[in-house]
């Protein structure tokens, strides 16, 4: 789960990171309304789960009412590189002396927590790795020792911050650690990481995630999800407990199994067709689950087909007949469906296919040729025949 700016800032807090002063905002006038509450000067920050804000026109800085008027009204529905802008956080402006990019990241590779600072905070920590590697100091952490004081200022060391600061540098990256620890993070960064000219280390920034597979021992995490901000099929897809990922084509996919769906995104991309979602019912899928997911990958308006490829192992393939069946009675869909069905019960799933002899349903016996007719369809904008028809 990534969170939002301010959101983030609410999970560091609970650790004790030093901050700024600041509040949340969904229109002007409760942006004005935090800005009298703060005391002028403040920024007006665009919250979007994206970076690149600045650059876009997201933060501004305002040294009285009307400037917050002026940038609120401005950013408040801004489109950030595909991302709208519904909230605003207003912060107390902070002088600058020296922005640090500090990060704590579970690393898959090591297979452990890495902590990582560099001076050159403000910038892509991926344009720092390249144009000036030494300027980023990096640690892996054991997670059955911690994070240890000394580990702190020997970043610091490496990183080359200023002396007198070396000491609040490394307790500030402790309690990122902490925070990342306590919360099942898999990311705490923060750039930049501004060391004010009366020498106080404060995080002007919050990039958070969360891991969902922790959600259970967290139960206040419910609470920082941006529901308002989600892709609406990605919503409905959730609250149906389906893995669902918009993508930008047009030709639904359905599929069980994780490396089964990406093996057809594959396919379907290298038949010369644009996926238009990543879709795992998981395995063991129902009737209903079935239909519901059908419901979820018609609400895009962009399909113009679906392939349904199912490999029956734990799912039954009689039993995602019978949510496509279920599935066109309650939708009545216009755009042809394309279904490759293999494995356990796939002689049973394909004739009760052909006895329902639904409009627009085409029956394919391997990937490949599914992937090509459903692109075939998908280009002409509809298509015709029956579940019992074969290539």
């Amino acid at each position: 789960m990534d969170l939002l700016e301010y959101k983030g800032k609410q999970v560091l807090k609970r650790y004790e990171v030093p901050l700024s002063a600041g509040a949340q905002a969904a229109t002007v006038d409760e942006a004005l309304a935090a800005a009298e509450a703060i005391g002028y000067p403040v920024v007006v920050k665009a919250q979007v789960k994206i970076g690149g804000r600045g650059k876009a026109g997201g933060i501004k800085l305002a040294a009285d009412a009307d400037a917050v008027r002026e940038h609120a009204g401005a950013i408040l529905g801004m489109d950030i590189r595909g991302h709208a802008v519904h909230e605003l956080w207003i912060e107390q402006a902070t002088d600058i002396a020296s922005e640090y990019y500090a990060a704590v990241v579970f690393d898959r590779s090591a297979k452990a927590p890495l902590v990582m600072l560099s001076t050159q905070g403000g910038m892509d920590i991926e344009q720092v790795a390249a144009e000036r590697p030494d300027a980023l100091a990096t640690l892996h952490v054991d997670p059955l020792v911690g994070f240890q004081p000394f580990h702190g200022r020997r970043l610091a060391f490496e990183a080359g911050v200023d002396a007198d600061v070396v000491r609040p540098v490394g307790a500030m990256l402790a309690t990122l650690y902490a925070a990342f620890e306590g919360e099942d993070a898999t990311l705490v960064e923060i750039n930049p990481l501004v060391i004010t000219p009366d020498r106080r280390v404060i995080a002007l920034d919050a990039k958070v995630t969360l891991d969902d597979n922790a959600a259970f021992r967290h139960p206040h995490h419910a609470e920082l999800d941006d529901a308002s901000g989600a892709d609406p099929q990605e919503r409905m897809a959730a609250e149906r407990g389906l893995t669902y990922v918009k993508l930008d084509g047009d030709i639904g996919i359905f599929g069980n199994g994780a490396g089964l769906v990406m093996s057809t995104l594959d396919v379907v991309a290298h038949a010369g067709g644009a996926p238009a979602n990543f879709l795992d019912a998981g395995g063991g899928a129902k009737a209903e689950a079935i239909a519901a997911s059908v419901e979820v990958i018609l609400s895009n308006p962009n399909v113009r087909a679906v392939l349904f490829n199912v490999f029956g192992g734990i799912t039954r393939c009689d039993e995602v007949a019978r949510g496509i069946v279920d599935a066109y009675a309650l939708l009545q869909p216009t755009v042809p469906f394309v279904v490759r069905l293999d494995g356990t019960n796939d002689v049973q799933a394909r004739q009760l296919l052909a006895d329902a002899d639904l409009p627009n349903v085409h029956a394919e016996a391997t990937m490949d040729g599914a992937a090509a007719r459903v692109v075939e369809l998908a280009r002409a904008g509809s298509g015709s025949g029956s579940a019992g028809s074969s290539a």
